[in-house]
């Protein structure tokens, strides 16, 4: 299965979207294997690899997929809002309904690693959130490519709503509770029908409605 197009139509999108970072790389899972296709920094060709042999930023890409059967891409880079969660505790409260749908819980933030980097990243995405704060950088997960882009545009839309009220002092008002149950489940729905399918080596549909 070719992802190549596809990852670099969607590296194309977050760039022109500024939603890269300096150092922004890219990352899709090829479905039914324990391998991915990366783009790193800087663009150039894409570069299919086994998990297990990632170097570099790559690793970091290597063990979100590790770490979580319905992950289908990944962004390490986010947008220059995005980029600052982690002078904020490294979490993002749910404060928007969409957010909630499609990003969820921010997963635990991870200051640094000390050890199995996959175990921390099966510890750390537990909770079914797509945004990650990992060793002060931000990582936006997706179920697919298309989920992807549209995720690191929420995650810079409620993460400068966030940055710039918290950066005042301002009181941040949550979501109700039972918004962020039903919205989370949903999501994680999403993400079991993702998993199945990438188990079968096929890629998962996209999410449609609410």
């Amino acid at each position: 299965m070719d992802l190549a197009p596809l990852l670099s139509e969607a590296r194309q999108r977050l760039h022109d979207h500024s939603l890269l970072g300096g150092e922004g790389s890219v990352s899709l899972r090829l479905p039914g294997q324990a391998a991915m296709v990366w783009l790193p920094a800087g663009g150039g060709e894409p570069q299919s690899m086994s998990l297990q042999d990632a170097q570099g930023d790559a690793v970091l890409h290597a063990a979100v997929y590790l770490g979580r059967d319905d992950i289908g891409a990944v962004l390490l880079g986010g947008g220059a809002f995005t980029r600052l969660l982690g002078g904020f505790g490294g979490q993002l409260p749910q404060v928007f309904d969409e957010q909630a749908r499609h990003l969820g819980r921010t997963a635990s933030p991870l200051a640094s690693s000390q050890g199995n980097l996959v175990a921390e990243a099966r510890r750390c995405l537990a909770s079914g959130g797509n945004l990650w704060i990992c060793r002060q950088r931000a990582l936006v997960l997706g179920t697919t490519a298309q989920r992807l882009v549209l995720n690191a545009e929420l995650a810079e839309k409620c993460a400068k709503a966030y940055v710039l009220a918290a950066g005042t002092g301002a009181k941040v008002d949550r979501l109700p509770w039972w918004v962020c149950h039903i919205a989370n489940g949903r999501l994680r729905k999403d993400q079991r029908r993702a998993a199945e399918r990438f188990a079968a080596g096929e890629l998962p549909e996209e999410s449609t409605g609410y």
